[in-house]
């Protein structure tokens, strides 16, 4: 890629009278899916077409028959590393979690740690023995900074240390463990970073991605690894004063060409999932054209946002008072969101990252 662009993206905060509760459902703890469908477009797909008012049900195998030949299917291509690490302190042998969230240009990651109080500057702590780590720094926020060491003669690169010793790291909620960690990742996976998967995309199979590419649809891809945001709850009850974490992502100029091609001709912009959509809606100019760049963006898109390049979305179902209900909020509606959310868990949907889907036209 040509990084003529390096930018760090933020979007003006809009007044809103929406408050953080704004955002609550109750949804029954057994409609929190604990493992993966069968087969991955085997879930269901909530269909919510904005125009018309209309919802269908359908299995996601079935998004063909809402997509156009004009259309162009954008995803996100950031594979998830084995980014929990259960080690002990090289002094004390007290145990020590990290949970890693980015890596900056020098090499250093930024890192969840439990508990936080061992891990003070100048701390060291092994993992499994191959791998070792020092506290360079705190960041404002509490997290760490930390410095990995290991035998270069063994591994090429840490990515394949953490092959070794590091876990999948699971959201909380899913209480159930992991057999296969290729389910956690989706099939287009490609570029190392994420702390955590793109969930909408683990909805796609090879041969469905096929099936869309033999109508004619169009199919482009970037990057944005997915950080600290997806662990952050919104804490501030005046949604307009929570601060969204720094990711990083990437959009080619040859990509960022093709949409506008595509778009320009009257086809629709479809991403998948919300962390394609907020690099669209972080590239795009105030007429929807995209170009290439890659940086930080912290956008944070709720209702009052007008979007300027993703005209639908293909996400899974969020939890509640989170960013990622008030982006389909805003896409969408909050109360024929909510609404939707309701009738969902009325037909037994599952929900969150391995839960069913929703498509919004």
């Amino acid at each position: 890629m040509e990084e003529r662009a390096r930018m760090d993206i933020d979007n003006a905060r809009l007044p809103t009278e929406l408050r953080r509760s704004d955002f609550f459902y109750e949804l029954p703890e057994e409609q929190i899916a604990q493992h993966p469908c069968a087969r991955r477009d085997g879930s269901r797909l909530f269909v919510l077409d904005r125009k018309s008012g209309k919802n269908e049900h359908r299995i996601f195998s079935d998004i063909v028959s809402y997509l156009r030949p004009e259309d162009i299917l954008v995803v996100n291509t950031s594979k998830v590393i084995p980014a929990r690490l259960l080690g002990c302190s090289e002094k004390t042998g007290a145990p020590m979690e990290f949970l890693l969230l980015h890596e900056s240009e020098d090499g250093q990651f930024e890192t969840l740690v439990r508990p936080g109080k061992r891990a003070r500057v100048g701390s060291r702590f092994v993992f499994k023995d191959v791998l070792s780590a020092e506290v360079t720094g705190i960041t404002e926020g509490g997290n760490r900074l930390v410095r990995f060491s290991y035998d270069r003669t063994v591994f090429r690169n840490l990515y394949e240390v953490l092959d070794r010793v590091g876990n999948m790291p699971l959201p909380p909620y899913i209480k159930e463990k992991l057999t296969d960690k290729t389910r956690y990742q989706t099939v287009y996976a490609r570029e190392e970073g994420s702390a955590a998967a793109p969930t909408a995309g683990l909805h796609f199979t090879e041969e469905l991605l096929e099936r869309i590419r033999a109508m004619g649809v169009g199919y482009a891809e970037l990057t944005l690894h997915v950080g600290l945001g997806t662990f952050r709850p919104v804490k501030e009850e005046r949604i307009e004063d929570h601060l969204m974490h720094a990711e990083h992502f990437a959009i080619t100029d040859e990509t960022a060409e093709e949409i506008n091609r595509r778009r320009a001709a009257g086809g629709r912009i479809v991403a998948v999932g919300t962390t394609t959509c907020r690099v669209l809606e972080s590239v795009a100019d105030e007429n929807g054209l995209l170009r290439g760049m890659s940086g930080q963006t912290r956008i944070f898109i709720y209702p009052g946002y007008r979007f300027r390049a993703v005209d639908a979305l293909i996400t899974n179902f969020h939890l509640p008072e989170s960013t990622l209900i008030m982006l389909v909020s805003a896409l969408a509606g909050r109360e024929r969101i909510l609404a939707a959310y309701r009738e969902a868990v009325e037909r037994g949907y599952r929900f969150f990252s391995f839960g069913d889907a929703m498509l919004i036209i």
